[in-house]
């Protein structure tokens, strides 16, 4: 009797313990299901995202971001700098005439822009979740100035957001100024037959050295323009999206001319991949523009 009567005390001990037992269990375990579900939740944003704002405006950042992305400007600045590097070794051959060494320049190139590729979309990818994040959490819904997008940065940086804001402003700017300014002065001299090339000496390329003095010029004077930076870079990249279709279309079509590329013709998957993406970046553009006239002529009539 005393044995049962133990084991009955026992018993209604546990069973009374077990809610207390389950609740501090489920305390312990509440973090991670809060952030299973926040991932959960982001991948479902990822494959389908809330439009926000209307549709237009949807569209319309659409095209900017597929502008940040596949920008007119890389593919001058890329083709450009494989025939500096002809220029630079007497030794190696354009690839249509390069019969030994053109294997491996293909492979050497494609890993280049696979590899660049991949690192600028994750950045890319960190950069919307991260500000994405920070701005939920300060509040900050719209942001017009370069102030108000440091002070977003608070929750995060503390102190010091303004300092990693300008860190990151100026980094950005000493590693795109020379692309922009350049792709242009290589889109601008090759159009007008110049000399061109940054290995050139300037004397040899003034008009080359000159875009590329305008084009930085013109950026600098820019910022003491009453223009608001920020909806200055993302219509510069709505304009880049617009632009790359006829620059896409184009590229595609000397890519599978014999007289262009000699045997480096590209073949039917590459042909297949390019106009699918060309055939995206169209349709997004068209949505765009129709989606953005539509409310006008439906007003107009």
């Amino acid at each position: 009797m005393t044995r049962s009567g133990d084991v009955n005390g026992d018993r209604a001990k546990t069973a009374n313990l077990r809610p207390s037992l389950e609740r501090s269990a489920l305390r312990r375990r509440a973090p991670a299901i809060r952030i299973e579900r926040r991932v959960a939740h982001f991948r479902s944003l990822l494959i389908w995202p809330v439009l926000v704002g209307g549709t237009a405006l949807a569209g319309t950042a659409l095209v900017a971001i597929f502008g940040t992305t596949i920008s007119p400007y890389l593919f001058f600045w890329q083709a450009s700098q494989e025939v500096e590097y002809l220029h630079e070794e007497p030794r190696r051959k354009p690839l249509v005439k390069d019969r030994n060494g053109g294997v491996a320049a293909i492979g050497r190139i494609r890993l280049d822009t696979m590899v660049g590729m991949a690192i600028s979309n994750l950045i890319a990818l960190a950069i919307l979740i991260s500000m994405a994040a920070v701005a939920a959490k300060s509040g900050a819904s719209t942001i017009e100035t370069s102030a108000q997008a440091a002070e977003a940065l608070r929750p995060v940086a503390g102190p010091y957001a303004f300092a990693l804001f300008a860190a990151g402003v100026i980094g950005t700017g000493l590693l795109a100024v020379p692309v922009l300014a350049g792709s242009a002065a290589y889109a601008v001299g090759e159009a007008r037959q110049w000399p061109v090339g940054l290995g050139r000496r300037p004397l040899e390329a003034r008009a080359f050295y000159g875009t590329i003095a305008v084009a930085t010029a013109l950026g600098t004077l820019l910022n003491l323009a009453p223009i608001n930076p920020i909806q200055a870079l993302f219509w510069s990249a709505v304009l880049n999206g617009v632009v790359a279709v006829p620059v896409m279309a184009a590229m595609m079509l000397m890519a599978r001319r014999s007289d262009v590329m000699g045997r480096w013709v590209i073949g039917r998957p590459l042909q297949l991949l390019g106009w699918t993406a060309t055939l995206i970046m169209t349709l997004c553009v068209s949505g765009m523009l129709l989606l953005s006239l539509l409310p006008r002529l439906t007003g107009a009539s």
